[in-house]
């Protein structure tokens, strides 16, 4: 097929509306199921390229859960502990694939912003990971293949238009790319810069022990954000990304917003809200909702007399600042990286209160010497990679 033609662009006055290669060759993508829109396909080749470079980085199955033009989870096919398997809502499940493994924590790092998402995952989708999906609320999903039983599992949803796409995996995209914008035709170089570990050995801090966990964790933070919206900022730990903060104009900004996501991910695995007892009537997505409030500065929206009644058996007691700083506080070896320099000290200090023990960053900033000092202050290993990522 070398033209798909699609029912509108980003917005339904955008039309008419296809995708096609320049050159008129095939296209390296095949619609099997549904009808992928112009946002679905960006969502897709974005997510695509971004768990190959994982695979091929980490020699791991990986999956991505992709929002808008940016991941709101990435990750490796690790095993899912029981408290994980838990928060992700798969614990029924038994023992899930690696591949299962890799989309669970991807879409379960950050529920609320994984609603309706597309996905991406590296290898042929397997049964397992179908049946993770067919219990999600998501628009359609890329990969290199499907094994026969878990396409049909896949095609059943959404009354049978779920989108899926087969993507060729040998398929290599020219090195120039060029778009439009107001008519005007801009090219570059396709950003093919590998990661790989000779990208973290220049480290610049007092400490030095750098292992291979967060070696891994530092390629998954880097590639991820590789293909999220600048400026932008990504926590990771145990081979998934736990919080990520996107396309925010301000650097502290982009930590700050990743770092309340980290925070929410741990939060979430605190037994008073494991233990929280929800109405069997309530809809997963509302269950995500009343989390996220529960744990946030709005819990009264849902504590109060007339609201908790809709959504717990029993009305569960504040999580107050000070439980929620104790256990925060449990948080270590977490990662981050991002994709321009850190320009001040105050995103180390905040990421520090995250858990962060790890810094991977381009470096460059008539700065960096405080922002040195403040990682050697808070113990953490920093490597300057000298490469810098913004995707736009």
């Amino acid at each position: 097929m070398k033209e798909i033609q699609l029912k509108y662009g980003c917005n339904p006055n955008q039309k008419p509306s296809r995708i096609y290669m320049q050159d008129g060759s095939e296209l390296p993508v095949e619609v099997v199921n549904g009808k992928p829109g112009y946002i679905n396909f960006l969502d897709a080749l974005n997510g695509w390229q971004l768990v190959k470079e994982l695979k091929a980085a980490t020699n791991l199955p990986a999956a991505t859960s992709f929002k808008h033009v940016s991941p709101a989870g990435a990750a490796v096919g690790l095993p899912l502990t029981e408290t994980l398997a838990k928060i992700y809502s798969v614990d029924d499940l038994g023992d899930l694939s690696p591949l299962a493994s890799a989309y669970a924590r991807a879409r379960g790092a950050d529920r609320m912003s994984s609603y309706g998402d597309y996905i991406a995952l590296s290898d042929v989708c397997d049964v397992d990971t179908a049946r993770v999906i067919s219990r999600e609320f998501s628009d359609g999903i890329i990969a290199p293949g499907y094994e026969p039983e878990a396409l049909e599992i896949l095609k059943a949803k959404k009354k049978g238009a779920y989108n899926i796409i087969k993507v060729d995996a040998d398929y290599m995209p020219q090195p120039l790319e060029t778009k439009q914008i107001y008519g005007i035709s801009f090219e570059q170089g396709r950003n093919d810069f590998a990661i790989n570990d000779e990208l973290f050995t220049n480290i610049v801090t007092e400490n030095k022990d750098l292992p291979e966990a967060a070696v891994i964790d530092m390629k998954i933070a880097m590639i991820t954000l590789k293909y999220t919206q600048s400026n932008s900022v990504c926590y990771v730990k145990n081979g998934q990304a736990i919080g990520i903060g996107a396309g925010q104009q301000s650097r502290i900004h982009c930590t700050r917003l990743a770092g309340s996501k980290a925070d929410n991910w741990y939060l979430r695995q605190s037994p008073k809200v494991i233990n929280l007892e929800f109405l069997d009537t309530l809809r997963r997505a509302d269950k995500d909702n009343a989390i996220d409030l529960y744990i946030g500065e709005d819990y009264m929206d849902v504590l109060a007399d007339g609201a908790w009644e809709k959504t717990f058996k029993v009305k569960p007691t504040v999580f107050t600042a000070e439980e929620k700083r104790a256990w925060l506080d449990a948080n270590t070896e977490v990662t981050i990286g991002s994709d321009a320099f850190f320009p001040f000290s105050d995103n180390i200090d905040r990421a520090f209160r995250s858990g962060v023990k790890y810094v991977a960053q381009p470096g460059g900033s008539i700065r960096d010497d405080l922002v040195i000092e403040s990682c050697n202050k808070h113990g953490m290993v920093m490597c300057m990679t000298g490469m810098r990522l913004f995707h736009h």
